[in-house]
């Protein structure tokens, strides 16, 4: 039942990452981090196929071993909340408390998002096309 439901998650988190992709305010990042997290509980094999994607296991990767988020997709990330934020405010014309704590609370997934370390750069001896 466990492994089960992991499947489950992890196959949901792919197909919102796989949205995420073409959708430019929804991240693909974070989905397919949680789907490698839930297939690691429940199917190595497709836990694998994330990780050796070519496109999506790096950054997946970088996050795994180093907690690290690369500067183009700190760049993006920042710009898509405030962007976000920018047509919260302009659509919705909060009330002043409401648009004050959703700004204070992306302005804290941004100061996240910015205090992770960038990717390291490997050595050439130490790149391995195939994770697994």
């Amino acid at each position: 039942m466990r492994r089960t439901t992991f499947k489950i998650l992890g196959t949901g988190c792919v197909g919102l990452g796989l949205v995420g992709a073409f959708l430019p305010l929804l991240p693909s990042t974070i989905f397919f981090i949680l789907a490698a997290g839930c297939f690691a509980r429940s199917s190595p094999a497709l836990e694998a196929r994330i990780l050796n994607h070519p496109v999506f296991g790096p950054p997946v990767i970088a996050w795994r071993e180093h907690g690290a988020i690369g500067k183009k997709s700190k760049t993006l990330a920042v710009a898509g909340m405030a962007f976000g934020y920018g047509v919260f405010l302009f659509t919705s014309q909060p009330a002043l408390w409401l648009g004050l704590g959703v700004g204070l609370f992306i302005a804290g997934c941004a100061a996240y998002v910015l205090s992770r370390p960038g990717v390291p750069k490997k050595p050439a001896a130490e790149t391995c096309p195939n994770r697994l």
